[in-house]
């Protein structure tokens, strides 16, 4: 088991991707006009691409445009001190091509808030992850 500095381990990129959908919600971390935004969303995996779904004409659609994003997914348990945090380093598109979008239209991924009929898929670059243990 590999460690870092502070004592957690590193987690594969294999490992990194088998957590990911684990959870329901991750964070995708963009620009805003020149400035960092982050934005919870639900999200699925297309193989190791990861899909989420927007408004038409939303800020994050229209900064996502082939621009390198961020994307992090996490689980914690404070009472037990114990957890893991995945980031995954990507360029991000918007969908546009027809037999893509019939594609990830049949994905289960269902928006949370209002019409989402946009989707946007980050292609994985990295994925580095952590875990944290109980002390013994």
């Amino acid at each position: 088991m590999k460690l870092d500095s502070a004592g957690l381990q590193v987690l594969s990129h294999e490992e990194c991707m088998r957590l990911l959908p684990s959870c329901p919600i991750g964070r995708i971390v963009f620009t805003d006009r020149a400035l960092p935004a982050v934005l919870p969303v639900n999200f699925c995996l297309d193989g190791d691409d990861i899909v989420i779904r927007t408004a038409a004409g939303s800020k994050l659609a229209a900064a996502t445009r082939r621009a390198v994003v961020a994307f992090e997914v996490d689980d914690f348990h404070p009472v037990e001190r114990t957890g893991w945090s995945v980031t995954v380093i990507g360029l991000a598109h918007v969908a546009d091509e027809p037999a893509e979008i019939a594609r990830l239209e049949r994905l289960p991924l269902t928006p949370w808030a209002r019409s989402r009929d946009q989707f946007i898929v980050i292609t994985t670059v990295e994925a580095t992850g952590r875990r944290l243990r109980q002390l013994a």
